[in-house]
C-alpha cells in the first residue's frame, strides 16, 4: 500500500493501472473542493464578499472554464484525433468517431449549465440535486447492461461493484429521510422538471457514448481518450457560445421578475460585476477537473458501473470536506449529521470498490490489456499472482 501511494505521488504511470486511477480520483478531488469553496465565496452576500447572483457567477466562471479547456487541448494538439477509420460526408472526410463524440459534446453543453440552473429555481432544490448525484451511479450501472447485451462490453460487472452502488445509493440518498413538506414541489414546477430531465438524458447519452467509445476500440488502435476529450470539449464550447448568443440577441426579457434568466443573463454582459475577472479565473479550477473528471468516465478497462461510482464518490468526499472549510473559512454551516453519516456510507462503497480493482487489475494484466508498474505486483488471489520485477 505504502508503495503504492509513493507510485501516485512521485511516478507517471502507464494507462489502466490502479496508481493511474488514484492520480485521477486525487487530482480530481483537489479541483472540486476548489469548485465547491468558489461559489460559496462569490455569491457570499454578507459584507465583504462579491455578493455575486448564481447568474453571474454561472456566466463568468463557465465560460473562462470552458475557454482554458479549449485552449489547452489546442496548444497541447489533442485535437489531432486517432481514428480508427475514416468517412465521406457531403465531400468532407473526418474520423468516423465524430458522428457520437460532436453530440457527446452537445451533450456536455446540456449538462453544465442545467447543473446550475437548478439553483436559480424558486423552490427547494435539495431532492433535485439527490436525484441528479444518485442518477449517474444508476445510469452507469444500466449502461453496463445495456452494452453487455449488445456485446460492445465483454467484461462482467462484479458483485462487489453491485454492493458499492447500494451503498452510493444509500450515501446519496440518505437526505430523503430528512426532507420537509414542499421539499417534492420541483415535481410540479415545469421549469425545474425540464431542467431536471435535461440533465438526466444528456448525461445518459454522454455516458453511453463515452463507454462505446471505451469499449470498441479495435486491437492495436490506440486508446486517444485525450483526442476523445479535445472533440468534446471543442463541439461542447462552440454549443455554448451559439447558446449565449442566442440568449443575449434573439430573448426577451421579463422586466417584471428581478429573477429572470433571460434578464439577468444578458445583464451580466452588459453590466458586469466589478469582480467579473476574478470570478472568471476561479473558474479555471472547474475547467481542470474537466479532464480529470472525463478521464475518470472513460478510464481504461473499467466498466461503467466502477468508473462512475469513483467519479460520483470522489466529488461527493470532496463536497463534504469544501463544506467544512466553507465553515471554518467563511462561518457557514457546517456538515450536517447525515452528511457524515453519507461519508462513512461512502467509504464502506469504496471498500468494496477496493475489493473490485483487485480483482480487476489482475484480470486485465493477465489479459495484458494494462502493464503493471515496475516493481509492484498486481495480486490475483491467495495463490496467483501477476508481477513485474
Amino acid at each position: 500500500m505504502i508503495k503504492t501511494i509513493k507510485t501516485v505521488f512521485t511516478q507517471k504511470t502507464h494507462d489502466g493501472t490502479t496508481e493511474r486511477l488514484l492520480q485521477l480520483a486525487f487530482a480530481y478531488f483537489a479541483t472540486y473542493i476548489v469548485t465547491g469553496i468558489a461559489p460559496k465565496y462569490f455569491m457570499n452576500k454578507a459584507p465583504g464578499y462579491p455578493a455575486m447572483s448564481d447568474v453571474q457567477y454561472m456566466v463568468y466562471s463557465t465560460l473562462f472554464s470552458s475557454l482554458f479547456c479549449v485552449s489547452l487541448v489546442i496548444a497541447w494538439g489533442w485535437y489531432k484525433f486517432q481514428s480508427q477509420g475514416k468517412i465521406t460526408v457531403l465531400g468532407l472526410t473526418f474520423p468516423k468517431e465524430f458522428l457520437y463524440i460532436i453530440p457527446s459534446g452537445i451533450c456536455t453543453a446540456v449538462v453544465i449549465p442545467t447543473t446550475t440552473l437548478m439553483y436559480l429555481l424558486p423552490i427547494s432544490v435539495m431532492v433535485a440535486m439527490i436525484i441528479m448525484r444518485a442518477s449517474i451511479i444508476v445510469i452507469s450501472r444500466i449502461i453496463d447492461s445495456i452494452q453487455i447485451r449488445q456485446g460492445i462490453l465483454h467484461k462482467k460487472v462484479y458483485k462487489e461493484e453491485n454492493i458499492a452502488v447500494v451503498f452510493a445509493l444509500a450515501a446519496v440518498g440518505l437526505k430523503l429521510y430528512y426532507v420537509k413538506p414542499g421539499d417534492f414541489d420541483f415535481i410540479n414546477n415545469v421549469a425545474a422538471m425540464t431542467i431536471l430531465t435535461s440533465y438526466i438524458i444528456a448525461y445518459a447519452i454522454r455516458i453511453y457514448i463515452m463507454n462505446y467509445f471505451k469499449n470498441t476500440r479495435a486491437k492495436g488502435v490506440p486508446y486517444d481518450n485525450k483526442g476523445f476529450f479535445a472533440v468534446e470539449q471543442l463541439s461542447a464550447s462552440t454549443t455554448m457560445i451559439l447558446a449565449t448568443l442566442a440568449v443575449i440577441y434573439l430573448m426577451t426579457p421579463n422586466p417584471e421578475n428581478s429573477k429572470d434568466f433571460v434578464g439577468n443573463f444578458q445583464t451580466a454582459f452588459s453590466m458586469p460585476h466589478k469582480d467579473w475577472l476574478k470570478a472568471a479565473l476561479a473558474g479555471i479550477p472547474y475547467g481542470i477537473g474537466a479532464f480529470f473528471s472525463v478521464f475518470l468516465f472513460m478510464f481504461k478497462g473499467r466498466t461503467a458501473t466502477f468508473a462512475g461510482l469513483v467519479n460520483r464518490l470522489t466529488s461527493l468526499i470532496a463536497g463534504t470536506i469544501a463544506t467544512l472549510l466553507v465553515f471554518f473559512l467563511m462561518a457557514a454551516k457546517p456538515p450536517a449529521k447525515e452528511d457524515w453519516l453519507g461519508l462513512l456510507l461512502i467509504f464502506v462503497a469504496i471498500y468494496f470498490l477496493g475489493v473490485s480493482e483487485k480483482k480487476r487489475a489482475c484480470e486485465l494484466a493477465k489479459a495484458h490489456e494494462i502493464e503493471p508498474e515496475a516493481g509492484t505486483e498486481v495480486i490475483c488471489g491467495p495463490e496467483e499472482k501477476s508481477h513485474t520485477p
